[in-house]
């Protein structure tokens, strides 16, 4: 696809042009028969239909099957090739079909805007354990304005409440280049009524606040760094705009949700540095779970909203470092862990609820220092990744604590193997959880667990690799007693192997031989992997082996592990 044309079939490039040539015909008739300022809201919403036309035909677009429906360009919110691709029909059915769309849309929005009406009533939401006295009616004018958030000079200074933002998250989205998806047709219909929305049709890339490391290119291995920078630099200034504009008592809300370290470690700092401390966080479940690019994932993904205020005043005493508050982070999301665990948040989403908790902390003391020095021997300001790298350990440390009785440290890998076990239940989950749950156990990345056998990538899954599946990468070794460096998990699944292929007395006599019956950490681990691992037949039958042979090992030989209730008792229906 070399040009925007491209993504379009011969059929659907003659409807989208049809449809400007009528929009054009429609405008001059329009402007004749209206007002100017009556003309340009009613073209500017005619030309909004546009949008819902092409993302719902275009050779990116394909069927639902389970829903009997189409599914837009953007479902996953990139530039996703197909294999076949459904066509929405084009005479009647379509922009019948948009306009209704975007009718709908106008009319709730105008319903939240009645003068002295309740906004949360009218969003169809019960909101219980609230007093009359503060809910608020809507303003009778909202004032819209359009530019940077890095620059906000109609508002003055102090004169906000409330500044609510949902920030672009960090790499995730590439909103300009998809938007000029819709920009080089809109710049034909919309573009004429609002001539400085989107001159030329394509969006101002260099100034977004993304982070792209395609802008960067030509520096070679250093773009991910820069667009890292880029990405700090101007989220800090639409911060420090923010903090200008609100009062000394008010409130900065900032939704964010991101499967990498670096990115909330680029947010906390934007945020720091720009003068704000984080009071609370929120996880909220934000996510359709119909949604294609949500499909499969066996946890809910979660919008985590950060509260703020304004850092007064300058802090005293001496300079602070991490070691000084590093117990109280840990603390605080320990508690986290404890409380979202018992709402019901589960999974990744859990771990990252507890970032809000770590960056408040750290935030309260700010500016804090690491006990490193820089290059030129001066102390370094903290980057907030080690506070988060501090509460990862603290609820990795939690659940390992869960499933062996008592606290006990292992590996990385080993720590991935078993907590992925615990998290998902399944021994195939998306490829961005598995990403996600690496960084926060600090057990390497995806590719570092791929090269070490731990796990297979597929597309857009990875699957934990069997005991069986890892021989050639785990047996020789631990037969041949070399065992310094090796992850636990690695050393188990040999033991897991000696039984499968010879006997429960062979396995028992290689942990002999190398007293690994001795070492408690190893008997954690056969705890920990007992209570981890789906423990659960069909017809009488194993659903994973490496559960069979550890609850037979562990009766035979380890009367002190304490095993899950008889799988026998489990339920699971299959279909012939």
């Amino acid at each position: 696809m070399r040009y925007w044309r491209d993504m379009f079939s011969p059929r659907q490039l003659l409807v989208h042009a049809a449809f400007v040539e009528e929009y054009r015909s429609l405008a001059a008739e329009v402007e004749t028969e209206l007002p100017d300022h009556h003309a340009a809201a009613v073209l500017g919403l005619l030309g909004l239909v546009q949008g819902g036309a092409l993302n719902y035909n275009a050779i990116m677009c394909s069927w639902n099957v389970g829903r009997a429906a189409m599914r837009s360009v953007f479902d996953r919110h990139d530039f996703s090739f197909k294999w076949s691709y459904a066509e929405f029909e084009g005479a009647e059915g379509l922009f019948g079909w948009a306009v209704d769309q975007v009718t709908e849309a106008v009319d709730r929005i105008a319903q939240l805007l009645i003068p002295g009406r309740e906004s949360w009533a009218l969003a169809g939401s019960t909101i219980s354990g609230f007093e009359s006295d503060l809910r608020h009616p809507v303003p009778s004018v909202p004032e819209i304005s359009r530019g940077s958030g890095g620059s906000l000079p109609q508002v003055a200074d102090g004169s906000m409440t409330l500044v609510c933002l949902d920030p672009p998250y960090y790499d995730n989205v590439q909103y300009g280049e998809l938007s000029d998806f819709f920009g080089v047709w809109e710049q034909h219909t919309v573009g004429g009524v609002w001539r400085d929305l989107m001159p030329g049709g394509l969006a101002d890339l260099k100034n977004e606040a993304v982070a792209n490391p395609a802008r960067f290119k030509e520096f070679g291995r250093r773009r991910n760094e820069l667009a890292t920078d880029d990405y700090e630099a101007k989220m800090q200034a639409i911060f420090a705009e923010a903090w200008r504009i609100l009062r000394d008592d008010g409130v900065l809300t900032v939704m964010f949700t991101h499967k990498r370290a670096e990115a909330w470690d680029t947010l906390g700092m934007a945020l720091m540095q720009a003068g704000f401390s984080i009071e609370t966080s929120w996880p909220v479940n934000t996510e359709s779970e119909s949604s294609l690019h949500q499909a499969r994932m066996n946890s809910a993904s979660s919008t985590i909203m950060l509260v703020c205020r304004k850092r007064l005043g300058v802090p005293g005493g001496n300079k602070a470092f991490f070691e000084d508050v590093e117990a109280e982070v840990r603390s605080a999301a320990r508690d986290a862990a404890r409380r979202f665990e018992a709402a019901g948040i589960d999974g990744v989403d859990l771990l990252l609820a507890t970032y809000g908790p770590a960056l408040s902390v750290l935030s309260r003391a700010w500016p804090v220092y690491s006990s490193e020095t820089d290059e030129d021997g001066r102390s370094r300001l903290l980057r907030p990744e080690e506070a988060l790298g501090a509460a990862r350990e603290e609820v990795v440390r939690l659940r390992k604590a869960e499933l062996v009785g008592r606290d006990v440290a292992f590996d990385g890998i080993t720590d991935f193997v078993l907590i992925a076990w615990q998290t998902f239940r399944a021994e195939e989950f998306p490829y961005d959880e598995a990403r996600r749950l690496a960084l926060a156990i600090g057990g390497g990345d995806v590719e570092t667990l791929a090269a070490a056998k731990v796990l297979d990538k597929k597309a857009g899954s990875v699957r934990l690799l069997s005991p069986k599946e890892r021989k050639r990468k785990v047996y020789r070794p631990v037969i041949d007693g070399e065992l310094a460096g090796l992850p636990l998990v690695d050393i188990l699944h040999a033991v897991l192997i000696e039984a499968a292929e010879s006997s429960l007395g062979a396995a028992k006599a290689l942990c002999d031989r190398l007293r690994l019956l001795e070492d408690q950490r190893f008997v954690d681990l056969i705890q920990a992997m007992v209570r981890a691992v789906p423990n659960t037949k069909v017809k009488g039958k194993w659903v994973r082996p490496e559960a069979e042979i550890l609850h037979q090992f562990c009766t035979a030989y380890l009367p002190q592990v304490e095993l899950p209730e008889d799988p026998a008792s489990d339920t699971l229906f299959e279909l012939d």
